[in-house]
């Protein structure tokens, strides 16, 4: 799906996800959207000659559920008309690089050709270290992510922040959940086209102090020369010939420079030499023009033709991760794709036939009546998580989501419980879910007083001490699984998973 699709999505995912009272959308009106996006997608298949997918199904189905909201709620369809990021951004900065390179009031003095002009080097070598720079980027490993902040990242991304009043709490909370997440998934596109712009505001930036020489020069005589405390002739037209050698060598019509006519355009106590000229000026204009248009600006164009293709392609094929409990559970009600697959690894904790069962259902209310179970041994108490599972990939191939199962009944220790959990959490790259089972905590004190205030205050601890483990706690009772339904768009805590 493209990134307008993509962030209609992740837009009534976060809205559902938030609104657990079904105050906004009601049970009916979920189901009506689901009904009616399958017949859509129906059509939109039969059309085209081809099998419902799952994106078509989740575009009309987020598409019906946003018409509905914004008819609603005058607040949101604002919300929506107001759009996302800093539109005009984008176009503003290399307009604006374009009219500071053309303002840029000292290249040289105004009536003459500084040969060692201190602003057109700064471009030329600033332009050449940032290519340096983003070669040695390129080859070392980890050093990708770029120099723009989180900041910076989000503004573009979502533009203000703030959630307009007048909205349902509900709404609300999913709004502001909607503007955090999509700023995450939207990173690598926001990336990609905030470097094409800079590129862009670089070679416009350069292109305008070619335009700010070329027009002083439509009606100013220039005339040329150097003066410097620290060089002598000689080392001028070493580093003279080493910056102009590439446009020379390419355009052999631009006329070249001797050491003797170096040495001729010293300025003298501050006189322009007997032998600058009218003539030379023009040279030197042009050889200047010449470098920086094949050194900065057309190396520029090029990166940012590169990251532009980046960018677009990113848009046209937004990345967003299918395989997220949700989507699982909204393909499950159409047929399509793969069933999902909940992968258990028991710590301390050894399952009955009846909390087996349970287990079952819990993947089912997760992610979908489809949904299967891989329950892997349990990890012994006390056992050095790496030796436990060392049989266990951390990613296994075809599972959706991977949860840690505890006992509520056992009280959560660092050393123990906390490294299993430190350990998934570091060689899992799709997040770790926590299931809390209270079954045998609730059977253990059953009839005893006081007994619900002792088990909110264990789910207390357990979700404090997840927490502080980089993972989020779902509480289940397998004995009797319906005592805490998972509603649809909640799934399982999966902070990490994206």
């Amino acid at each position: 799906m493209n990134e307008q699709v993509a962030r209609r999505v992740v837009l009534v995912r976060a809205i559902e996800s938030a609104d657990t009272g079904h105050q906004v959308l009601s049970e009916d009106d979920r189901k009506y959207a689901s009904r009616s996006a399958r017949e859509l997608a129906a059509w939109q298949a039969a059309d085209s000659k081809a099998a419902v997918t799952q994106e078509h199904f989740l575009e009309q189905r987020s598409e019906q559920i946003l018409k509905r909201l914004a008819e609603r709620t005058p607040a949101f369809a604002g919300f929506q008309r107001r759009g996302l990021g800093l539109s005009g951004f984008w176009a503003a900065l290399p307009l604006l690089a374009l009219v500071a390179g053309a303002l840029l009031d000292r290249i040289a003095d105004p009536h003459r050709v500084d040969l060692l002009s201190a602003p057109l080097l700064f471009i030329i070598g600033w332009n050449l270290l940032v290519y340096l720079v983003l070669l040695v980027w390129a080859l070392v490993p980890g050093g990708r992510r770029g120099w723009a902040g989180q900041g910076l990242l989000r503004r573009l991304s979502v533009g203000r922040a703030a959630v307009p009043r007048k909205l349902p709490g509900a709404l609300a909370t999913g709004l502001a959940n909607f503007m955090a997440e999509w700023s995450v998934l939207s990173e690598p596109l926001t990336r990609a086209r905030l470097s094409r712009t800079v590129h862009l505001a670089a070679a416009a930036f350069a292109l305008g102090a070619v335009l700010s020489l070329y027009a002083r020069g439509m009606l100013t005589q220039y005339v040329a020369g150097w003066e410097s405390t620290f060089l002598d002739a000689t080392q001028v037209h070493t580093l003279l010939s080493w910056l102009f050698a590439p446009v020379l060598l390419l355009i052999p019509q631009l006329q070249g420079f001797s050491l003797a006519d170096i040495e001729a355009l010293r300025f003298s106590a501050g006189a322009p030499a007997a032998a600058a000229s009218t003539a030379g000026g023009e040279r030197w204009v042009h050889l200047y023009g010449a470098t920086i248009l094949l050194l900065v600006v057309l190396p520029r164009l090029v990166l940012a033709g590169f990251d532009g293709w980046r960018a677009r392609r990113m848009a046209r094929r937004f990345p967003l991760e299918l395989e997220h409990p949700y989507f699982r559970r909204l393909a499950d009600s159409i047929g399509a794709g793969t069933p999902a697959v909940l992968r258990v690894l028991p710590y301390s904790f050894t399952l009955d036939e009846a909390r087996d069962r349970g287990l079952w259902t819990v993947a089912a209310m997760a992610l979908g009546a489809q949904a299967r179970v891989l329950l892997r041994p349990t990890v012994p108490y006390g056992e050095e998580p790496k030796e436990a599972l060392r049989d266990t990939p951390a990613d296994e191939a075809g599972v959706t989501v991977t949860a840690a199962l505890f006992s509520l009944a056992a009280t959560p220790e660092k050393e123990n419980h906390g490294a299993f959990l430190d350990y998934l959490v570091k060689h899992s790259r799709r997040g770790v879910a926590v299931l809390l089972d209270e079954s045998s905590l609730t059977e253990r004190g059953a009839g005893q007083a006081g007994l619900d205030a002792r088990v909110n205050e264990r789910i207390a601890l357990w979700r404090q001490f997840c927490s502080f483990h980089g993972t989020a706690a779902t509480v289940v009772n397998l004995v009797d699984p319906n005592k805490h339904p998972i509603e649809l768009g909640a799934g399982l805590a999966l902070p990490e998973l994206r």
